[in-house]
């Protein structure tokens, strides 16, 4: 059984299918690719056309799309399950993943973490207002995921799912900054929810090591 994981060090959804991978101990390798660069290797648009990350290929199978990835890895692993069977927890799982993707992946992730760590750190310009429009829009993600929060350790109930992997690296990114982490602390659920995650072993193997800011 071969199981390769095409993607960009220091992509966030790589992060998430890489987690995905840790959470169900799949051991796999690693190919990297940058989908910023000119010269995309052809062999890697044969298996994803639109030039994004990541990508799977699991004994000859290719998939693209980071949802459609965690879910294949979920049901195609042994180890534990990573969706809900009950059928409102299920839901409310696909539903913080389809948040994440349409309107948390921009402002926490794009903007805000992208313009005031990610960005510097690389030497590249920076765009204030790019940030000030991320922080504007974080606040409305936040209290919609944080009404959405159980009670427990967890999003969706006692055990973890493609809804914590799939928000973990998002918050791990946006929180890197401090505006990010204080408008965070400000949601008690989600604080104590990343306060758990953060301390995963599989999250913080995962997590890319970031570049440093030049001196």
């Amino acid at each position: 059984m071969t199981v390769e994981l095409y993607g960009y060090q220091y992509s966030v959804y790589s992060w998430i299918a890489r987690l995905a991978l840790h959470e169900k101990g799949v051991v796999y390798n690693w190919l990297e690719v940058d989908p910023f660069s000119e010269n995309v290797p052809a062999s890697y648009l044969a298996i994803h056309p639109f030039k994004r990350v990541p990508a799977l290929v699991h004994d000859g199978f290719a998939v693209y799309e980071t949802g459609a990835i965690t879910r294949y890895v979920d049901e195609a692993f042994e180890g534990p399950k990573l969706q809900p069977t009950e059928p409102r927890e299920r839901a409310r799982c696909s539903q913080i993943m389809s948040i994440v993707d349409s309107y948390a992946y921009w402002p926490l992730v794009r903007q805000v973490f992208s313009h005031r760590v990610f960005r510097p750190a690389l030497g590249r310009p920076v765009d204030e207002s790019e940030v000030k429009r991320g922080l504007e829009a974080a606040p409305k993600v936040l209290a919609a995921l944080e009404t959405m929060a159980g009670q427990g350790q967890y999003l969706t109930g006692k055990d973890l799912s493609l809804a914590d992997i799939h928000l973990a690296p998002m918050i791990g990114y946006f929180v890197l900054t401090p505006e990010g982490l204080a408008l965070l602390q400000k949601h008690t659920r989600l604080s104590r929810w990343w306060s758990a995650l953060s301390r995963r072993t599989g999250l913080l193997a995962a997590m890319p090591r970031l570049p440093q800011a030049p001196q």
